[in-house]
């Protein structure tokens, strides 16, 4: 399985960085050397990263706790929406709103709008209002809708959120920091792994290494929840940590 995974990663471009002048050096242990002036990064620590942040995401899915998906920069959102969405989880892929998670309760009521505005612009009530008044309600819902729609059915505060450059979503880092919450993310060789509870080194600037790993943890979702049946029985177990993943379970993968 591992070297399949290998050369999937390989074919998707994981393993080219950021141009060498543009490093964190944080992200030394991540690369394997330089090529034209642009770092690669160290395969074997990619698949290492990925085979425990998906051993993580399918442990704690299993329990039934949500993971939000985060990636709004322009490779990224279409296919954080599309991944989130095959596996039933939330999702932003347009903006992260200040306080999305710290701040949830405020989040939640502007979730009521945008339910109200959509019934609203369902039936017949949206004729009773002025032009100037039905504009000005649909610039509202497109707004909304926009920014809010992936985060509609996170009934609660995630368990997980997966994050595509953390450098971008600095907000949500810090956010799920302050709160405790797990963070997985993509991480490119300008990025600080410090931040992050579970790297995954690799290009999170190409569309298709995106992809690929995207598709790699709503997977893991989806195996996780076909095992949650099985696993009421220990429900009352709380989720593991990240530092609870063994390592030597993913180097016994990653080496098979």
């Amino acid at each position: 399985m591992a070297n399949a995974l290998v050369q999937d990663l390989i074919d998707a471009g994981v393993h080219f960085g950021h141009r060498a002048s543009r490093w964190n050096p944080k992200m030394s242990p991540y690369i394997y050397g330089r090529k034209n002036q642009i770092h690669i990064m160290d395969i074997r620590e990619t698949v290492r990263g990925l085979l425990r942040a998906k051993k993580y995401v399918s442990q704690i899915a299993s329990g039934g706790s949500l993971v939000l998906f985060v990636g709004t920069k322009r490779q990224a959102s279409a296919a954080v929406q599309r991944e989130a969405e095959r596996c039933g989880m939330p999702y932003v892929s347009e903006r992260w709103l200040g306080g999305a998670l710290t701040n949830f309760r405020t989040i939640r009521s502007r979730m009521g709008r945008l339910e109200e505005l959509e019934e609203i612009r369902s039936g017949d009530k949206l004729e009773g209002y002025s032009k100037k008044a039905q504009s000005s309600l649909n610039r509202e819902y497109r707004k909304i809708h926009r920014n809010l729609n992936g985060m509609r059915t996170m009934n609660r505060k995630p368990e997980c959120l997966i994050i595509v450059d953390p450098n971008k979503e600095k907000n949500a880092v810090l956010e799920a920091r302050n709160l405790g919450i797990t963070t997985i993310a993509l991480i490119d060789t300008n990025c600080n792994p410090d931040l992050i509870d579970l790297p995954i080194p690799g290009n999170d600037d190409g569309i298709r290494s995106i992809e690929l790993i995207m598709s790699h943890m709503a997977d893991a979702v989806l195996a996780g929840r076909q095992t949650i049946v099985a696993k009421n029985e220990g429900a009352d177990k709380p989720a593991p940590t990240a530092e609870e993943i063994p390592d030597k379970d993913v180097e016994a993968e990653a080496s098979a």
